[in-house]
């Protein structure tokens, strides 16, 4: 590989994945001598990336943090994974971050070949965010606060307003930070309650260090995830759903989730049992699985679902009926 800087690429590419070369694989790779692998991160290194080198049997190179952050070399299936993930930060609750989102795609979509621009384009014409665009924003710095005190197994005291309205100072020790939808939680266990307690990261006033570390606890059983979820269950108002679905138990139990208890109830039928806190989404559910179904509890679900029938009946007859010519 004589061109040099084809050959610098090359090399930035290989320097850029998690390992340490030795310089003789650098030189083999590169069809060049060890003496020009040495040129060449010198180059680099005089062009701003900081590429480390260890001496010894086991030495070799590779690229560190520095002062600032150097341009990168992705692969394809990279770039378009970069892509996506960038075009999802556009329309999640971090403050500021769908601006820095947007201005880092326009970036790299400038300079994606056109196979590749195509294929993010594609996927994202197909992909509808089932969360809203609206509600409230999370401050990146208390975000990335918490995460170095969960590295750092640091304790925090926060100031903290309840979803009441209630003020309060805790400290705590930050175990996990956990995402759903648009909302961001932290799990802590809260010294001052002695338990674990989860804490909406919009509704935390302020953040700092209490001065002192802690040793792990073992988490909640099932894991964080696990044990938010079941605090929000717990928390939110919730409705349970009883159907008979004309469909095999197995095909509904697929196209669920394991979250939906299915047992056959008769030939090519089942009957499922479901919880969540709003009518809209059980309603929502139900419509999806493609097949017809009968709702036996609660009542108020059989009353969305005969109100929601008569507006989608409504408007399918509005768009069967011929509409009238204008008045000459």
């Amino acid at each position: 590989m004589a061109h040099t800087p084809a050959r610098l690429l090359r090399l930035l590419s290989l320097l850029q994945t998690p390992r340490e070369w030795p310089g003789s694989e650098l030189a083999r790779r590169l069809e060049v001598s060890p003496r020009t692998v040495r040129r060449d991160i010198d180059r680099l290194r005089e062009i701003g990336y900081p590429v480390e080198a260890t001496q010894g049997a086991a030495g070799g190179y590779r690229l560190v943090a520095g002062r600032a952050m150097p341009p990168l070399l992705l692969e394809d299936e990279e770039a378009v994974a970069v892509a996506l993930g960038l075009r999802a930060v556009v329309n999640d609750a971090i403050e500021g971050m769908d601006e820095a989102s947007a201005g880092a795609l326009a970036k790299l979509e400038q300079v994606l070949p056109a196979r590749l621009r195509h294929r993010v384009a594609s996927l994202h014409a197909a992909t509808v965010p089932l969360t809203p665009g609206d509600g409230p924003t999370i401050d990146p710095g208390l975000l990335t606060q918490i995460a170095a005190a969960i590295s750092g197994r640091e304790r925090l005291r926060l100031a903290y307003r309840s979803g009441q309205g209630d003020e309060s100072e805790r400290v705590v020790e930050p175990h996990r930070l956990v995402t759903a939808g648009r909302r961001w939680y932290l799990l802590a266990h809260d010294r001052g309650r002695g338990d674990w307690r989860t804490f909406r990261l919009d509704r935390i006033l302020a953040a700092r260090p209490a001065g002192a570390r802690f040793t792990p606890r073992p988490p909640p059983q099932g894991g964080a995830a696990a044990y938010v979820a079941s605090r929000l269950y717990s928390l939110a108002p919730t409705y349970g759903a009883v159907a008979r679905v004309d469909a095999p138990a197995e095909e509904v139990a697929r196209r669920l989730g394991p979250a939906v208890e299915v047992e056959p109830h008769d030939a090519g039928r089942c009957r499922i049992r479901m919880h969540t806190d709003t009518l809209e989404w059980l309603a929502f559910r139900l419509a999806l699985l493609g097949s017809d179904f009968e709702v036996e509890e609660p009542p108020e679900l059989i009353e969305h679902l005969r109100r929601l029938g008569a507006r989608i009946s409504h408007a399918a007859g509005a768009a069967a009926r011929p509409t009238r010519p204008p008045a000459m």
